[in-house]
């Protein structure tokens, strides 16, 4: 029995008695074996959050077959649901500016197995990669975005992501404000880093806000896009302290190690689908 080819089941629902003996007994009525099991009640949403990881080779059918099999239970608990497998390495399309920390490290990820994905393209709004994405084998798009053709660069974004079949489009530091019809179109699918403990310091420069307010603490989060600037619902969160003897471009510095690490994380919670939203906040399943 492989133990590395998983199903993995995350669900919310609203919250009432049955739902664990519902999904664990239909699991173990069809031979599933559980692996991994994680549940949260939210008593103020009165919401119920599960995933699952189930051995594949453990049942005797296939991932259609399950999620046609569990389709009723889903039903009768009001489900919000869906179930993966990791056979099938999901599709990532990053976007990038002229920053390339965030880049270099995905790609280090990617190239060395640590994060197992598919890289169908970059896409960015300058020339500044091309040449090093390409030396990776990975096709570069050049979508150059003003105040004036931004409907028309990202209805080209939107093209390019549906053409690479994209599962998931990262901003890895790309300083443009997507428009609302991109981030209506994929909720729960685009993903930013945000070089700032949010909510603190929004928008444009926060390190340099950062430094103005004379924090202590300096951070970044990752989160997903929504229509409002740095608003969508966050991921993953990490800080470093500074001090009084530190400048502004000292903070960028710290920051880019931080932002690295924080981007890496909160993507693979959600290429491993533990992250389960529900209006503006998360459950994250570590």
């Amino acid at each position: 029995m492989s133990s590395s080819h998983r199903y993995t089941l995350s669900l919310s629902c609203p919250d009432r008695v049955g739902v664990v003996a519902a999904v664990s007994g239909f699991l173990a009525q069809n031979q599933g074996w559980i692996t991994e099991a994680n549940h949260h009640a939210d008593a103020s949403a009165m919401r119920f959050f599960m995933r699952q990881e189930i051995l594949a080779d453990s049942l005797s059918f296939g991932i259609e077959a399950l999620r046609d099999k569990f389709a009723p239970i889903a039903t009768e608990f009001d489900m919000d649901w869906q179930i993966s497998d990791s056979a099938r390495k999901k599709r990532v399309v990053i976007l990038v500016s002229k920053q390339e920390h965030c880049l270099y490290d995905l790609l280090a990820r990617w190239q060395s197995g640590d994060l197992d994905i598919e890289i169908p393209c970059v896409i960015s709004n300058h020339e500044t990669f091309r040449g090093f994405v390409e030396w990776h084998g990975i096709p570069f798009h050049l979508v150059p975005v003003t105040p004036e053709n931004k409907p028309q660069a990202y209805a080209k974004v939107e093209e390019l992501f549906r053409e690479a079949q994209g599962d998931v489009m990262v901003l890895a530091r790309y300083m443009q404000i997507l428009s609302p019809e991109l981030c209506a179109n994929h909720p729960g699918r685009i993903i930013n880093i945000h070089h700032s403990f949010l909510p603190s310091f929004v928008g444009a420069k926060p390190y340099h806000q950062a430094h103005e307010k004379g924090v202590k603490l300096i951070g970044a989060t990752c989160h997903y896009v929504t229509s409002d600037l740095d608003q969508g619902p966050i991921i993953e969160q990490d800080v470093i302290r500074v001090d009084h003897s530190d400048a502004p471009e000292d903070l960028v510095r710290y920051g880019k190690d931080i932002e690295k690490a924080v981007l890496a994380r909160g993507l693979r919670y959600h290429l491993e689908d533990r992250v389960l939203v529900h209006g503006n906040k998360t459950v994250v399943f570590r």
